[in-house]
């Protein structure tokens, strides 16, 4: 879901979402319309996002898979989709209300080398976080201000780029605070199957072994699989499983290669064995599910 992609998305409909709309190869701000949330879903997801979005709910509520993990999103919850992100929208009310910005490939990030905010350099693919008045209305008036500044004939770079700063910067304070909160909350079993979700995220692509995310996290094989059972109640085994189709089918519907080289970018052993291995988690082909 690329600059190229949203564009194609939304270009039929632009006349009806101007006014809350900005979009260029650099970056893109939904300025209170839900109606390019409506226009995603209709896309077929999952979508794999390949760029930085960061939002937050003035009304209304979603619900959404980030990640392998389903999500409910509510008023006031701010959310930050980062690159390699799968999501999958499931469903959302009609009151929805979103304002959120999105960074493209071609946006210069307002850091110097190194220095981009710890949220925001890879380590975290996606975070959802309920905030409180104060924060809401914070971050509210940094978007209000980026959204007034890039409305301008010739806006002032400078000054756009440093908002965009100030906002992952703020962000980025609040993932932390909260994360903080959470640690000290939630259980070890939590803590090692939110790692072990991470880790999935990041490597199921090559790696189809619950032996190497074991290895990753200095834990036995069994002790992991009884973790991630007793915490989720799903296997190790059914998660892994779960992020590799889905990879597939982020392949299968939003691009045009061929079964083969899908199948060895996945990993498999041969095209016939990707193919049942499909096959028996979806009940499809993998053609048959490409249409």
């Amino acid at each position: 879901m690329d600059f190229s992609k949203m564009r194609n998305i939304i270009e039929p409909h632009l006349e009806k979402i101007r006014r809350n709309l900005y979009l260029n190869n650099e970056l893109g701000i939904v300025y209170g319309n839900p109606d390019i949330f409506r226009l995603a879903v209709q896309q077929e997801p999952p979508f794999l996002i390949n760029d930085y979005r960061m939002g937050i709910i003035m009304r209304g509520e979603l619900r959404a898979n980030f990640n392998l993990v389903e999500k409910q999103l509510t008023k006031g919850t701010i959310a930050f989709l980062g690159p390699g992100t799968i999501a999958s929208p499931i469903s959302f009310s009609d009151d929805l209300l979103i304002y959120g910005v999105v960074l493209f490939n071609d946006f210069l990030m307002p850091f110097p080398a190194g220095q981009i905010p710890s949220a925001f350099n890879g380590q975290v693919r996606d975070f959802q976080l309920r905030i409180g008045e104060r924060d809401i209305r914070t971050t509210r008036s940094i978007i209000d201000a980026l959204w007034q500044t890039i409305r301008q004939r010739e806006y002032h770079r400078p000054t756009a780029s440093a908002l965009v700063a100030a906002l992952m910067h703020h962000y980025d304070g609040l993932y932390h605070r909260y994360q903080s909160v959470l640690q000290h909350s939630q259980s070890r079993g939590q803590t090692l199957f939110d790692r072990f979700i991470y880790l999935v995220s990041q490597h199921c692509r090559r790696e189809h072994r619950i032996g190497f995310y074991a290895e990753k996290m200095c834990l036995t094989e069994r002790y992991l699989g009884t973790v991630v059972r007793q915490t989720s109640g799903t296997t190790a085994k059914e998660w892994l499983d779960r992020a590799i189709v889905t990879q597939i089918k982020v392949e299968l519907r939003h691009t045009d290669k061929p079964v083969w080289l899908i199948a060895e970018e996945m990993n498999f052993a041969n095209p016939a064995f990707f193919c049942k291995y499909f096959k028996r988690l979806t009940g499809m082909t993998p053609n048959g599910f490409r249409g």
